[in-house]
């Protein structure tokens, strides 16, 4: 698999958004978005699996983070990124399929349920529902919040962090991937490649839970939909998704043995297998080689 090419794309309110482009659209185009906290690679490894079985994959950098630009105003509710999915797909052109954890799953479900309908031919969620777990919810902004000013003196402190909030997951080897996920300030400490007002948006209830108000839409959501949770989610019981999947006309719901919320980072290996089984069932070349 050929390195990606880098692209940017522009939102109305005059940000530019990081992205990343592999492979070519033989079998159509991806848009994948990353959770709150994260950057476009932590979608690396399924982009280029993805790429390589003929999709065109675009993995983006929300705004405020990784390479993208920050809100001045720090505008970061719900909305605004949803606003920012449907620009970047009506770029992109040719409705592409969303993959989108967390906070840019949601997002994207709200662009279709709310700001512009027909922005995507299906939508992947990774662990994430209207209705999340409101304690799940206040862990994963406790863990975001904690290290904001201070930053770390070292990747391996970084990591340690990591391994106590995420103790099931092996420890890797390799720091190289968390690096991308830093950046290095003027005093030499490493700090998380996000904006920090987008935490304190968060706090003042300006991002996820603003998507509530939109779950009277979903009956009316036609496109297929694909619910992937982790079996260990803090965020999305199984109740919540069961829930969730019978209120939509053409969703499928696959429980992820072995991960918590950070699906494809604990298991990638089943989550490719589930996002790619998906995708194909959608696929009509695929439709015509079984027939």
């Amino acid at each position: 698999m050929n390195a990606p090419s880098q692209a940017v794309f522009r939102t109305t309110d005059g940000l530019d958004l990081a992205a990343d482009r592999y492979g070519q659209p033989r079998r159509g185009s991806v848009l994948m978005a990353h959770g709150g906290g994260q950057t476009r690679h932590a979608w690396t490894k399924t982009a280029a699996a993805l790429a390589d079985r003929g999709w065109e994959v675009v993995t983006v950098d929300l705004r405020g983070h990784g390479d993208s630009g920050w809100s001045p105003t720090g505008d970061y509710g719900i909305q605004r990124f949803a606003e920012d999915l449907a620009e970047v797909s009506r770029a992109m052109g040719g409705r592409p399929a969303l993959i989108g954890a967390s906070l840019g799953g949601l997002a994207g479900l709200y662009a279709e349920a709310e700001i512009a309908p027909g922005s995507f031919s299906s939508i992947t969620l990774v662990d994430i529902v209207p209705s999340m777990d409101p304690d799940g919810a206040a862990k994963v902004m406790e863990f975001m919040s904690a290290h904001v000013a201070q930053g770390f003196g070292s990747l391996e402190e970084a990591a340690e962090v990591i391994a106590a909030y995420l103790p099931h997951r092996p420890r890797p080897a390799d720091h190289s991937g968390l690096a991308k996920n830093l950046r290095q300030g003027d005093d030499g400490r490493l700090r998380w490649h996000w904006d920090p007002g987008f935490v304190s948006g968060v706090h003042r209830g300006r991002s996820l839970r603003d998507a509530d108000a939109f779950h009277t839409r979903l009956p009316g959501l036609t496109l297929p939909v694909h619910l992937i949770r982790g079996r260990l989610s803090e965020l999305v019981s199984r109740e919540a998704a069961e829930t969730f999947v019978a209120q939509l006309p053409n969703a499928k719901f696959t429980d992820v043995a072995g991960a918590s919320h950070m699906v494809a980072g604990d298991r990638n290996d089943a989550f490719l297998s589930a996002a790619v089984g998906f995708l194909e069932r959608l696929d009509p070349e695929t439709q015509a080689d079984d027939g």
